[in-house]
């Protein structure tokens, strides 16, 4: 079993300070983004971060700000329901195998002398499916970190979800994934930040965003870029014609069933439905206000630009 050490206090301790802390290690909410399951950050901004070439931040959003501030109703909400006593940490806790692997809990549960791990969360009601059935898969491997960090054998993860509906999990330890996740931090660690090489971009939302919102603006200057660029250009085609094929495959296979169904709005066959209903839809028309008033169409005018990538 993992030992830790008390990395530090947090009681007293600023945001500033606490998330300038972070940067000293990998906490369990920066695992899904090592990992590219991370909606929201991409595994370059963390790395940007953890080498001081940016400073740290939070994601700045009602979701984190509410769940700060719903977090001791969860936890409070789960004591009832449980009977289960959950006792606040408060401090940042240090592997002593991993020292760059730390864990900020919300809570420990003891269990007949073992020490259980309590995680907090809130999230919309477009969740309440996968809440449900399981654990969301970056909330796994965030406890699953701290199972590592802490050597705890099981984990409780409760859930405010829609703001209505109340769920909870008791997930056990899997030496199995936590041996995937400290190889997966370990590589970052030792060769991203310590040695100060780019992770290799991934094709998550958040990486897209990331890109797009730091190189928005284009300096009209031509680079030759590096030789493993050839590749990824090939890559990059290859993909896109498959793509067409996929998509004319897609209409061929849709304008099929739109032939079957002709007039009809659903149509059945073994464990399929098909529907193809008439949708409503209301919409501005522009051309008609630019032509008609033209000074009123102009005093609502944006001006916007985004930069496109095309391989020739």
């Amino acid at each position: 079993m993992a030992a830790y050490n008390i990395l530090a206090h947090t009681r007293d301790m600023t945001r500033d300070d606490w998330l300038k802390l972070r940067t000293q290690g990998i906490g369990g909410s920066d695992v899904s983004i090592i990992a590219g399951i991370n909606k929201y950050r991409s595994a370059y901004q963390l790395w940007l971060e953890k080498t001081g070439q940016i400073e740290p931040e939070e994601v700045d959003n009602d979701y984190v700000h509410f769940g700060t501030i719903l977090e001791p109703i969860v936890r409070k909400e789960f004591m009832e329901r449980t009977g289960i006593k959950v006792r606040q940490k408060h401090m940042i806790l240090q592997s002593v195998e991993y020292p760059f692997m730390t864990a900020n809990l919300d809570g420990v549960i003891n269990e007949n002398g073992d020490t259980a791990i309590f995680e907090a969360k809130t999230a919309s009601a477009f969740k309440e499916d996968v809440w449900t059935e399981e654990v969301p898969a970056e909330y796994m491997l965030q406890i699953q970190h701290y199972m590592f960090v802490t050597g705890a054998k099981r984990a409780y993860i409760a859930a405010l979800v829609g703001g209505n509906h109340f769920y909870y999990h008791k997930v056990e330890r899997d030496d199995d994934m936590i041996a995937k996740i400290v190889t997966m931090e370990k590589c970052f660690w030792e060769q991203n930040v310590i040695a100060g090489v780019e992770p290799t971009p991934d094709g998550s939302e958040a990486t897209t965003n990331y890109l797009n919102e730091r190189f928005g603006a284009s300096n009209g200057e031509t680079i030759v870029l590096p030789d493993d660029a050839q590749y990824i250009c090939s890559e990059y085609e290859e993909v896109s014609r498959q793509i067409k094929e996929l998509e004319k495959k897609k209409s061929e296979a849709a304008n099929k069933l739109k032939f079957y169904l002709k007039e009809a709005e659903t149509g059945t066959v073994g464990n399929w439905e098909v529907s193809w209903k008439t949708i409503l839809k209301s919409s501005f028309d522009s051309t008609r206000l630019k032509m008609e008033q033209p000074e009123l169409y102009n005093s609502y005018m944006k001006d916007s630009s985004y930069r496109r990538l095309s391989v020739a």
